[in-house]
C-alpha cells in the first residue's frame, strides 16, 4: 500500500511542530476551571488565543448562550475536502487540580480528557498553516461545552452539527490510543426514583404497615437484572453486548425506620443497529409496570447520551488515518471497539460523517490523577496534521462543499 503523503512533508511537519508552544497551549487551557456547563472562561480564553494569532475565530451558540463554542477554519485556495478536529472543553465536577508538568509529563484538570488532546488539534491546526502543507480543502475545529454527563447533555455538540459546523469527516483527541474503533455501543444514564406518601416512621410505630420502598427497589432491581440477562443474546461482533448496569442504591436513614424514598442509577447500552427509541420504550415500560403492580409511586429517568455506531473500515477517511499511523508509529492500528460514549457517537449517529477518537496515551480521566506525557501530545499533533494532509484533497476535482 503506496503512502498517501510524501515523506518528506511528515519531516517537514514533525520539524515544525513546537512541543513547548503546544504545552502552554494545554498549560493555559487547564490552569481555568470549567466544569461541565460552566466553561465560559476557558471558551473565552481559546478563543482570544486564536484570535491572537489570526485565525477566522466564530462563536455560535448552538443552544448555549452561557459558554459559546470556539469554531476555527482554516481554508486553502485548493478545492478539497473539510477535516474536522472536535473537542470539548468541560471537566468532570471533581476538585480542581493546577496544572504542572514534572519529568515530561502534564498533570492537572483536563490534562487527560481532554485539554490536552484539544491542545494537540490546535498545534495540528498552527503547523498546517505556518508549513502550507495541506495540499488543498480545509481544517474545521470546534471547541464546545456540555460534553461530560450527567452534568452535561450533549446539546451544544447537537446544536453545532444541526448549524451546519460539520465537516466530511471528524478526529476527536480523546485518550483511547492503541486502537482504532470501529465500533461502539449506544449510552443512557438511567434514575429511578420509588416514593411512598407520609413521612419517615419508626419500624414499631407503624413503618411496617407503610407501603415499602424498598421492596419495591429490590423488584425493580430483580427485572432490571432479568432484563440484562434478556439482552445477553443482543450481541455485535466488535462492539459487545447490549447490557443494563446498576452502580447505585440510596434508600434510609436508619435499620428500622420505614424510608419514603429510594434510589437507584445505572447504564443502559445497547448495541449498533438497535433503534434508541425502542431501548427508552422498554425503559418506559418497565417502571409502568411496577407502578400497576406495587403501592409505591415509581419514576424513571431515562437520560440519552450517545447512539451506537459503526465506522467503515474500508472509508478513504480510515485508510487516511491508518497510513499516517504507519508513517509514525511504524504500523497501523488495530481495530477494535471504543469501549466510552464520546462527540464521536454523535458525528456519526446525527451529522452521518465517519468519526475517529483518537488522542495520547494519557491516563487518570474521571480522577484526581489526570495525567498526559507531553511527548504524546507532540504525536498526537502530528498524526492529526499528516491525516489532514492525506485526506483533504478530494478525488471530486470540484472539491467539497462541507461547512
Amino acid at each position: 500500500m503506496e503512502t498517501l503523503f510524501d515523506m518528506s512533508v511528515l519531516e517537514q511537519i514533525k520539524q515544525a511542530i513546537q512541543p513547548e508552544r503546544l504545552l502552554q497551549t494545554a498549560v493555559r487551557l487547564i490552569e481555568i476551571p470549567s466544569p461541565t456547563c460552566n466553561a465560559t472562561e476557558v471558551a473565552d480564553c481559546l478563543a482570544s488565543m486564536l484570535t491572537e494569532e489570526g485565525f477566522d475565530v466564530q462563536r455560535p451558540e448552538a443552544g448555549w448562550t452561557t459558554a459559546p463554542a470556539v469554531v476555527v477554519r482554516y481554508r486553502t485556495p485548493r478545492p478539497g475536502r473539510t477535516l474536522q478536529i472536535n473537542g470539548h472543553l468541560d471537566t468532570v465536577h471533581l476538585p480542581f487540580i493546577a496544572p504542572r508538568v514534572e519529568n515530561g509529563i502534564l498533570y492537572g484538570s483536563g490534562a487527560s480528557d481532554m485539554k490536552g488532546g484539544l491542545a494537540a488539534g490546535i498545534e495540528a491546526l498552527r503547523v498546517l498553516r505556518e508549513t502550507d502543507t495541506l495540499p488543498a480543502g480545509n481544517i474545521l475545529l470546534t471547541a464546545h461545552d456540555l460534553h461530560e454527563s450527567p452534568w452535561g447533555d450533549g446539546t451544544q455538540i447537537d446544536g453545532l452539527i444541526d448549524e451546519g459546523y460539520v465537516g466530511d469527516a471528524v478526529l476527536l483527541p480523546e485518550y483511547l490510543h492503541d486502537q482504532l474503533p470501529i465500533a461502539g455501543r449506544g449510552l443512557a444514564i438511567i434514575r429511578i426514583t420509588v416514593t411512598r406518601s407520609g413521612d419517615p416512621v419508626h419500624e414499631v410505630l407503624g413503618g411496617i404497615e407503610q407501603p415499602s420502598v424498598i421492596t419495591t427497589g429490590a423488584a425493580c432491581i430483580s427485572r432490571l437484572a432479568d432484563l440484562d440477562r434478556e439482552l445477553r443474546d443482543n450481541t455485535h461482533e466488535v462492539a459487545g453486548r447490549d447490557s443494563v448496569f446498576l452502580g447505585q442504591i440510596e434508600a434510609g436513614e436508619i435499620f428500622n425506620q420505614s424510608p419514603t424514598q429510594l434510589k437507584l442509577a445505572g447504564t443502559r447500552r445497547w448495541i449498533p443497529g438497535t433503534d434508541a427509541r425502542e431501548v427508552r420504550q422498554q425503559f418506559d415500560d418497565l417502571i409502568a409496570g411496577l407502578n400497576r403492580e406495587t403501592e409505591t409511586e415509581t419514576d424513571g429517568n431515562f437520560m440519552f447520551c450517545r447512539d451506537a455506531f459503526e465506522l467503515d473500515p474500508g472509508h478513504d477517511f480510515v485508510t487516511a488515518f491508518q497510513e499516517t499511523c504507519k508513517a509514525v508509529m511504524g504500523k497501523p492500528l488495530p481495530t477494535g471497539a471504543k469501549p466510552f460514549v464520546d462527540d464521536g457517537n454523535t458525528f456519526m449517529a446525527r451529522a452521518g460523517i465517519p468519526a475517529i477518537t483518537h488522542g495520547p496515551h494519557a491516563t487518570g480521566a474521571h480522577t484526581l490523577q489526570e495525567q498526559v506525557p507531553v511527548a504524546e501530545l507532540v504525536r498526537v499533533a502530528l498524526v492529526y496534521a499528516l491525516t489532514a494532509v492525506s485526506f483533504c484533497p478530494s478525488p471530486d476535482p470540484k472539491g467539497s462543499e462541507s461547512q
